[in-house]
């Protein structure tokens, strides 16, 4: 017997086990959409009862309580008084199962079209997070985010703990709310990657804090990836204390990242309080250095944030008067932001007009 081929027996074992994981994610995908239809039908089940007169008439109140007992006997697990509830919620905000959307009508008569029906590239789970949240823009927003940058259950629930649709809608006029709500966050420009406050609570440092900026800067690579989470989609880590020279004297950006969807470097230099003019100037340094040096054909002009506790708006606007358009000072606090506050501010714009 011929002995196997190094090479033609590895083509076979890596092709077998392509097919076998590509078996398995469409055999996931498939029990996924049908959890989902399921789970909607049962919600329209106890609904179109409901609307059909017949609940006062048989069981008053006591509908769901009967039903998750009655079911729980006959099939075990799975029908809890919780699930229950949430089926019949999940139907009653997802009133589509077959069509792709409705028209949602806004104080200017503009049809917006926000998502009526639930889309089968995302579980079962995320739907129980989704359908937690009222307001039809939000939820709209984090189910779009979420299939956009494939987001795990825990990754959609810390978005949404941290207002991440709040702090993105900050400072935009009301088209620009309904189409983040519409689409989610599209990049296409630099300022679509930035946020106006950075959350960093998933560092745990406790207030009042105490710590330097090579402090911080480490921990947030130790947890890159809840890091990475909060810059948003499409960075990628380059290195941390990255050298560049110039006149024979060394200088350290604290952080480096390439964008892949902007086609760009982004440096990110870390303030532990006040971001002055020095700061401004040292980063528009660094993006000239950049630009100049570092990128290679089919690259963007560099992206630079300088991230502070805090900073003077007015003398952060002299200093940046005639500075590089892709430079941005923006904020980090070490807590989740004041929600009511946020919501206030964006119902305030929605609504003035």
């Amino acid at each position: 017997m011929k002995p196997l081929k190094t090479d033609t027996y590895n083509h076979l074992l890596t092709t077998i086990s392509d097919t076998y994981t590509s078996g398995k994610i469409r055999a996931f995908n498939k029990v996924n959409t049908v959890l989902v239809e399921t789970n909607w039908k049962i919600g329209q089940h106890i609904v179109e009862f409901e609307q059909g007169g017949n609940t006062k008439a048989e069981y008053g109140d006591k509908l769901l309580e009967r039903l998750s007992k009655d079911l729980s006997l006959k099939h075990g697990k799975g029908f809890s008084l919780s699930n229950i509830n949430r089926f019949r919620q999940f139907y009653l905000t997802y009133p589509i199962l077959a069509m792709p959307s409705q028209e949602l009508q806004n104080t200017d008569n503009q049809l917006i079209k926000i998502s009526a029906t639930p889309s089968h590239q995302l579980s079962w789970s995320h739907y129980v997070e989704l359908i937690k949240i009222d307001n039809e823009l939000e939820r709209s927003f984090y189910e779009k985010q979420a299939k956009l940058e494939n987001w795990s259950i825990e990754e959609l629930k810390r978005q949404k703990n941290t207002s991440l649709f709040l702090r993105l809608a900050a400072g935009k006029d009301k088209n620009e709310i309904l189409q983040l709500a519409k689409q989610g966050q599209v990049i296409e420009k630099a300022e679509d990657i930035l946020k106006d406050t950075y959350i960093f609570e998933f560092l745990k440092i406790p207030e009042p804090y105490h710590i330097n900026e090579l402090a911080l800067e480490v921990k947030l690579i130790d947890q890159l990836q809840e890091f990475l989470l909060e810059l948003g989609k499409g960075f990628a880590f380059i290195g941390r204390q990255y050298r560049i020279t110039l006149a024979n004297q060394h200088h350290y950006i604290d952080l480096v990242f390439y964008h892949r969807i902007l086609k760009c470097f982004v440096l990110i230099d870390l303030k532990r309080e006040e971001a002055g003019y020095q700061d401004v100037g040292q980063m528009n340094m660094y993006l000239g250095y950049m630009e100049a040096e570092q990128n290679t054909e089919g690259d963007n002009p560099p992206i630079g944030i300088v991230l502070a506790r805090s900073k003077d708006e007015l003398q952060i606007k002299y200093a940046m008067s005639h500075t590089n358009s892709q430079l941005f000072v923006k904020k980090y606090q070490l807590y989740l932001p004041n929600e009511e506050e946020l919501r206030r501010e964006i119902e305030s714009v929605y609504n003035q007009e």
